[in-house]
Parts: structure tokens; sequence; C-alpha cells
């Protein structure tokens, strides 16, 4: 959603990198261009004033005229910024002890509630939680079917007595149904409007002083642009919601409100839904967001992902294997499905710092970890293990098996023996060195890159550029191919 954004912050700093000492000037002109930028991707203008002003006042300050590289001083200065904006401080949701613990969702129809009841059901029933969703949403035809739909897949109830009528009588009577289910959380999905109304806003009104919730969340298209701040407020005044849901991060549109709606409301941002899929929703955090969109990445984030689908066991154990180079495409293939289980392929990559610049231009799907995994599935379990048995004719049986060419299993072969190769040095006294070197670096210090296992990340190569037709071999379309040499007689 901020490739743009990012793209014109980056030329900004490039430039001020280059320079030597900076001078007013050219500071004065980083920032226009900074202004620009924000007001371009549907930031609220007030909020870009108060934002450049700030950088402004800092950035013109002795401590960056006397700094070694006052070019990165300016960019740290814009990052803290950016953090600030954006709330400063992660807010995770607050449960307290009450039982049921009610948490409220408001917003316009057509922001994603129904849908981010769904998920943070997901997220707490994970998290060991039992949570009861609430059709309260009335209004909109088939509202309740799809919050069903949603239960069924999430394996939670839902309390959907009516399908019209009083959705206050509904909220009230759902805390009794929760005592009597043992739900410890209740999660109502109220009614919207395209537009802000006076209705809509007392309905939810009513809603909250029926239940009386711990949590109300504000769930906002980021994709609204300007107009987020003035329906933002509304809510604000109506519900006084403590925290905010920005939907649809992975569109493509500008993406501007997220940018605003915390500095405007002074309520932090809890829970980012970053895909259409039920368990892409994470918690929301100020710092790792502004990193992602000044292109520095997302390492911590990427770390708790890996986290979740790998054991200590399962990494302690392909750690040794690739320390004593014995990670087989029986590995690489184990790797990969795991790796599937931690979210698109795209986002993963645009979490490690410098990639998502790098691939900016490359057309990247898990389809290509679709077509790595039909090639290793189509060896025998002792191909797999040693890929040096594989002649010509074990390598025709095996594309056939895939329906790809051999062209494309001698592509992947050649990357798996580099990325082999990589993996192994990544792994060895030098690579843990480096590691060591990275996690006590007082630049980085809190990132957490030292702790990212590179075990955990092998299979993240399958897909990425020189990996392979199989495995992708995305190819910036904008490029020519290499004309091939003319052998000598």
């Amino acid at each position: 959603m901020f490739d743009a954004l990012s793209d014109r912050l980056e030329a900004v700093f490039a430039r001020l990198r280059g320079a030597g000492a900076l001078t007013e000037q050219q500071v004065d002109e980083a920032l226009r261009e900074i202004r620009l930028a924000l007001l371009e991707a549907d930031v609220n203008f007030k909020v870009v004033r108060t934002f450049v002003s700030r950088i402004k006042e800092r950035a013109v300050g002795a401590g960056v005229s006397a700094a070694l590289n006052p070019g990165q001083q300016v960019v740290k200065i814009v990052h803290e910024e950016l953090v600030r904006i954006l709330g400063e401080q992660s807010a995770p949701l607050d449960l307290g002890s009450a039982s049921p613990a009610v948490v409220m969702l408001a917003g316009l129809q057509g922001s994603g509630k129904t849908t981010a009841a769904g998920k943070l059901a997901m997220l707490l029933r994970k998290k060991g939680r039992q949570p009861l969703l609430v059709a309260c949403d009335l209004q909109r035809p088939a509202a309740v079917k799809q919050l069903r739909i949603l239960g069924e897949q999430v394996g939670v109830s839902v309390y959907a007595p009516v399908e019209s009528g009083d959705p206050v009588a509904v909220a009230r009577d759902s805390l009794n149904e929760a005592k009597r289910q043992g739900a410890g959380v209740v999660i109502v999905d109220t009614a919207g409007r395209t537009n802000v109304d006076d209705e809509m806003m007392q309905q939810a009104a009513d809603i909250k002083a029926a239940v009386d919730p711990v949590e109300t969340l504000f769930v906002i298209d980021s994709m609204i642009g300007q107009e987020a701040v003035t329906v933002a407020k509304a809510f604000q005044e109506a519900v006084d919601f403590t925290g905010v849901i920005l939907s649809k991060l992975d569109g493509d549109a500008r993406g501007g409100a997220a940018l605003s709606v915390a500095e405007v409301t002074a309520r932090p941002i809890k829970f980012a839904s970053i895909g259409e899929k039920l368990d892409e929703f994470e918690a929301f955090h100020p710092d790792r967001m502004a990193g992602r969109i000044l292109g520095m990445g997302d390492v911590l984030t990427l770390i708790e992902k890996a986290e979740e689908v790998y054991t200590a066991e399962q990494a302690e154990d392909m750690q040794s294997k690739l320390l004593a180079a014995e990670f087989t495409l029986e590995d690489f293939l184990a790797q990969m499905q795991q790796i599937k289980k931690m979210g698109p392929l795209q986002g993963l990559l645009g979490m490690v710092p410098g990639m998502g610049k790098a691939l900016k231009d490359v057309d990247l799907d898990d389809g290509h970890l679709k077509q790595v995994e039909s090639i290793i599935q189509s060896m025998t379990a002792a191909e797999r293990r040693n890929h040096k048995l594989l002649n010509g004719k074990r390598k025709k049986r095996i594309a056939a098996g895939a329906g790809r060419s051999a062209q494309e299993v001698n592509e992947l072969l050649r990357s798996f023996e580099e990325m082999q190769k990589m993996m192994k040095s990544l792994g060895g006294a030098g690579g843990m060195k480096a590691m060591r070197q990275l996690r006590n670096s007082p630049d980085l210090a809190g990132l957490g890159i030292g702790d990212l296992d590179p075990s955990s990340m092998a299979g993240l190569g399958a897909g990425m550029p020189g990996s392979g037709p199989a495995g992708g071999r995305p190819r910036n379309k904008n490029v020519p191919k290499r004309k091939k040499k003319k052998k000598r007689r």
C-alpha cells in the first residue's frame, strides 16, 4: 500500500545521504518533497503540516549540523516522527478481568467490520480464549449469514437469534448467552452506513450502553483517503472508541488513513488487516510500520511469524543440518510448506530490510512455491535426500510428473545448490559471528535482527529472483534478456 510513498521518501533520503553538512536550504527542499509525498499519499493536510514542522525543528538544530553523517540523522528523525504520528507505542487489546469481556466493533458500511470480527475471533482463539460472535448488523442484507459463515470457518459460536429487528436487544441478550456457553469474550458486530448519519451513530451508542464494552474498536478502510479524519472524528464523538483497526492494508491505494487517524483522534491503532485470509490479521506496531514505509523492513514481525510455525526443536534440527551440510531437497520441501503458513511470499520478503525495494518490479506470487513443490514431490525419497542421483533420464521423468520442463528442473537444482552454499556460510562460524555482531550493534539494538535464525528462513530462497523458473525466476520485464555469446570455432 505504501510503495509510492516509500519510493518518494527513499529518493529524498538518497540525496541527503550524499550531502556533507546540511544547509537549511537543503533541509527545506527535502521537507518540501516529504510534504508532497505525504499529501499525495492522502495523509490529512493538518497532520502533514504538524509532521513537517516537527522534522524541521529538529533537523536544523545543532545536533544534526554537528553530526558525522547529517543525512542519516535526518532519516532517523523522520523515522521517529513517523512512529510518533502512528501512535508511538503498541497498544494490545485490554480485556481486563471481566467475564465475559465485550469488544464492540463500529465503522462505516464496507469498512470490513464483519470480516474484522471473524479475524479477531480467530486471533483470540489461537491465544486460548473462547470468543462468541454476536450479529448486531441487522441493516445490511446477508450480514448475519456472513458472520455465521465466518464463525464456522474460525470454529467459534455465533449468536444470531434474528436477521432483522432491534440490534440493542440482541446485544444485551448475548451476554447471557455468553455466560451460558462459558465464552470469555463477546465480539459485537454492529451496523454501518455508506455515510455518517445520526441514526447509525445513535444505534451504536445504544448498543455500547447496553453491553458496556471493555474495548470499542473503530474499523476504518485504509483506502478511504482524506475522508478518514472526518469519519474518525464523528465516530469518536458518538461512541468514544478505545482503539482502531486498519482494514485492507494489502490494497494498492495510497493509504493515508493509516498515517492520519491515530494523530487526529489520539487513539491507538491496535490491529491491521493485511490480507483477505482470516489469519492475515496482526497487532499493529507503530515502529515496525514506520520501518516498512521507509523501506527498512520489519524483522521482528518476520521472526514472530517464523516462531508461530517453527518449534525450537525444528529450528535446532535444521540448523544442525545446515552446519553439517546435510540440508536436502526433502528438508527444503518441508521448509516451503512451513513458510506457506507464515503468509504471502511477497509480504514476507518485504519484511527483510532492503528486499522490498529489490523486488519492486518483480512479479512474485505463491504460485512459484507450488511449482517448486510439484517438482520436488515428483522425485523419489532417495532423490530428495541426494539430488546428485539426478541424471538426464530422471530429470525428464520428474519434469513430466510435475508438468514442468526439464530446464525448470535444472534451474531449481542449480538454485538449490547455490542456496546450500549460502546457508552453510550463514550457519557456519563466520555467519554466527556476523549474527552476534548484528545483535550487539548499538545502531540495531532492539531490532531483533541477531535473533533471525537462518535455518528457519532457508525456504525463502524459493521463488526469489535467481531461483529459476520453477522457483519463479521472476524477471523485470523492463530488463532485456542477455544475448547468448557465440562460441568461437
